[in-house]
């Protein structure tokens, strides 16, 4: 039997604890796999300076695997975690979010409730990495301003922490034959809008039939859509960290809407 062909990322340049970082969320999604969760890329070897992976052959994405992957995210975001900001199963330090070779630290500390994990470790975080940077150097008081009503319980469901990936835009979704796979997480407790919001940001294809076959599955909170653009408020901050340009200033608009 030929041994299974694998894709090699290279983690060589990425501060160190990395590739165990990714491994530990890799693993922790899947393990949602058969209760009918997403399918996660299957980890083959991780060491300090790469991660192997199943190599997978991309095909054409279709309207059934839109369904089942909606379906199966809703799976995987039953799960659980042990509480909001919780990091996955094997980690127990900080994540990353961002490119490997320079990807941001992220707090992953336990919090009751969503609404004050997503105002200190997500938006305030966030603004103190770019103030050091000298970004929204006069508009920190509109993400200050988010950050408060997200602490006050305001925008807080009542749901359980869900497993969710952490950075599933459109790129971390693998097309196949054998439907969609998902790589390249930041895996932590959080709430599955979370997820579906990145989906949404950049518009993954098929997104319509995502949402509807997820929202089938299980039925979402009543305002999800309003509250879409809060979740997607902090990876407009990573991009404006890393990237600037317009950005930063689609950052500060969405954080005076919900401000």
């Amino acid at each position: 039997m030929k041994p299974p062909r694998t894709y090699r990322k290279d983690t060589s340049a990425a501060p160190r604890g990395y590739s165990s970082w990714e491994a530990a969320g890799l693993l922790w999604l899947a393990e949602a796999q058969a209760a009918g969760g997403a399918t996660i890329a299957e980890l083959q070897d991780v060491d300090l300076d790469h991660i192997d992976l199943l190599q997978y052959d991309p095909a054409p994405s279709t309207n059934v695997q839109a369904d089942e992957l909606g379906i199966a995210l809703a799976a995987t975001h039953a799960a659980g975690a042990p509480a909001f900001g919780a990091p996955p199963e094997r980690w127990s330090s900080h994540g990353f979010i961002g490119p490997a070779e320079s990807p941001i630290p992220m707090p992953l500390e336990g919090s009751e409730t969503w609404g004050a994990f997503f105002a200190e470790q997500r938006i305030r975080h966030m603004l103190r990495v770019g103030q050091s940077k000298g970004l929204w150097a006069d508009d920190g008081d509109a993400f200050e301003r988010v950050a408060t009503r997200l602490e006050s319980g305001e925008f807080d469901d009542g749901r359980p922490p869900a497993r969710i990936h952490g950075d599933l835009w459109a790129g971390n979704i693998l097309w196949t034959r054998q439907g969609a796979v998902l790589i390249d997480p930041a895996a932590h407790g959080g709430h599955a809008e979370t997820d579906l919001a990145m989906l949404l940001l950049f518009t993954a294809p098929h997104i319509a039939r995502i949402i509807a076959a997820y929202d089938e599955a299980a039925p979402l909170s009543d305002g999800w859509q309003e509250r879409v653009g809060l979740h997607q408020l902090f990876p407009v901050m990573v991009h404006a960290v890393i990237f600037g340009g317009g950005y930063v200033m689609q950052s500060v608009e969405m954080a005076r809407k919900y401000a």
